[in-house]
């Protein structure tokens, strides 16, 4: 998947850096990309949202998949970065109070 690369580990977290859109389209893939790189290194994972340009209303359920998936290891999930027309998203959803977002 073209907007998601592996960064690598980073302070204890697994850092993924997305980019471009993730929507409808390429969620599934977003979701099994995710799970599958933190499958080889179940730590807690951090989203550089630098370059993410775009999500939908399937994006952020798939965040909360990912993040289910990880809590139920005792792990969590991070986003920094992200552009304030996406910050908005998540704090109209106050998916803010589940995940961590700087």
């Amino acid at each position: 998947m073209e907007e998601l690369k592996i960064v690598g580990v980073e302070n204890g977290a697994l850092h993924i850096a997305l980019s471009g859109d993730i929507d409808l389209g390429n969620a599934e893939n977003f979701y099994t990309e995710t799970i599958a790189a933190y499958t080889e290194n179940p730590m807690d994972v951090t989203f550089d949202c630098t370059a993410l340009n775009f999500i939908d209303s399937t994006t952020l359920g798939t965040f909360v998949k990912i993040l289910k998936t990880l809590k139920t290891n005792g792990h969590a999930v991070r986003l920094v970065d992200l552009q304030p027309k996406i910050k908005k998203l998540f704090l109209i959803c106050s998916l803010d109070k589940i995940m961590e977002i700087a």
